[in-house]
């Protein structure tokens, strides 16, 4: 009989360790998956907008980001509405400050000047 109890009393810490672990397991991955969604998150709500011109944009920029140039910022701002963040950028900053003008012209405040996008890009593999 007291077999019978010290096995049953065995099994019975080793089924509450085993939960107690699972626990912990399952609370460090949920954590982990809600740190990795926060900052894809982040990344997949920022609109990423390169002003420069067509063969600039083509010999490199922001991986995501679409090409708008600077003289076409205003016929395009339907692409613009609706997105949370925005992020104008060039090859030094003067045209992506000129964009951010004239984008907060037109009602927009969510608009950052990300200087040059060799910055950008800086940026995004921190």
């Amino acid at each position: 009989m007291q077999n019978l109890f010290k096995i049953g009393f065995i099994v019975l810490v080793m089924a509450f360790s085993s939960t107690v672990i699972y626990s912990q397991n399952k609370i460090l991955v949920t954590k982990s998956i809600t740190a990795q969604k926060t900052k894809q998150t982040t990344k997949n709500e920022t609109f990423y907008v390169d002003v420069r011109t067509p063969a600039e944009f083509a010999q490199g920029s922001v991986k995501g980001a679409i090409n708008i140039p600077l003289d076409q910022i205003e016929n395009q701002l339907a692409k613009f509405k609706g997105k949370k963040n925005i992020v104008v950028f060039c090859r030094s900053g003067n045209r992506s400050s000129q964009a951010k003008v004239i984008l907060e012209q037109n009602g927009f405040t969510n608009i950052k000047n990300g200087g040059s996008w060799e910055d950008v890009n800086a940026k995004l593999k921190k």
